[in-house]
């Protein structure tokens, strides 16, 4: 799933070529209806023909795209969505499931092989996502927030982290790398990680995020920017995918990584250096 670097790319490659255009059309094929939540597929198509894009935002996972009449397109990735700028005269993907044409030769194509992806046409954004928690790399996440939202929990951390209400944006990835950069185990019990060890925490969540963003992302599955191109990051994660393979920290000595599932999530990490 497109965790927070991932969304974040694209938005960063949408904004300058997106914003200020028109719409002039939108199609939801036959077969990718489900996408559409807060409109029926026609009228959604309706509502978002003829208006300009203000501003590209985001929050956690979260695409916003802020039109011309104080309404926000909100969309969601989920697993395997795809946003992709083309020509618009470039053919369909085998996984297209629906097409929004600009005012200036381009579109965007939105592909989802599991139809798990989402679109809400609100005034509101947080209409869209009204349980989550700040955004993991805004001013909202703070250390107290962490500790407090870690305090009210004893499942493992690594469940708590991957609850959006605590930290939006972080998903099964960057949770993984985050635990890994401070050194915590990730079945450790939430409510058990003392203070140093959150705010130790907390600037490991944003480094894990920020390492992601300036990779591109990490393309371990279908994921790609809105150019159709692969990230980097999946070359260079300390744990994640990397069981069997040693510990990169020197005091390991070669100590391999484990991997286990936590809250029906595979889940991986060093059992010399992350200390429960």
């Amino acid at each position: 799933m497109p965790e927070l670097p991932e969304v974040e790319t694209i938005r960063r490659d949408l904004e300058p070529r997106v914003v200020g255009r028109r719409i002039e059309r939108v199609a939801i094929h036959p077969g990718g209806e489900r996408v559409a939540i807060t409109h029926a597929p026609r009228e959604l198509e309706a509502q978002l023909a003829g208006l300009r894009i203000e501003e590209l935002g985001r929050h956690g996972k979260y695409l916003l795209v802020h039109l011309d009449d104080d309404r926000t397109w909100v969309v969601h990735l989920r697993m395997t969505g795809l946003l992709l700028l083309r020509p618009l005269e470039e053919s369909s993907g085998r996984f297209e499931r629906a097409r929004i044409d600009f005012d200036d030769g381009t579109g965007l194509r939105f592909e989802d092989s599991r139809k798990f992806g989402t679109w809400h046409l609100v005034e509101d954004p947080r209409e869209a996502f009204p349980r989550a928690g700040p955004d993991a790399l805004s001013a909202g996440f703070t250390v107290a927030w962490l500790r407090e939202a870690l305090g009210r929990r004893s499942v493992p951390v690594k469940t708590a982290l991957l609850d959006q209400r605590v930290a939006a944006g972080v998903g099964n990835i960057y949770a993984d790398e985050a635990l890994w950069l401070a050194g915590i185990d990730p079945r450790a019990a939430s409510n058990g990680i003392g203070p140093r060890r959150v705010r130790r925490l907390h600037g490991a969540v944003q480094q894990a995020l920020l390492d992601g963003l300036g990779d591109r992302g990490s393309s371990f599955d279908r994921y790609r920017d809105a150019f159709g191109k692969s990230g980097g990051h999946h070359l260079r994660v300390h744990v994640f995918r990397r069981d069997g393979e040693p510990c990169e920290r020197d005091r390991c000595r070669g100590r391999r990584i484990s991997r286990t599932r936590i809250g029906g999530r595979a889940t991986h990490y060093c059992g010399s250096c992350q200390r429960p």
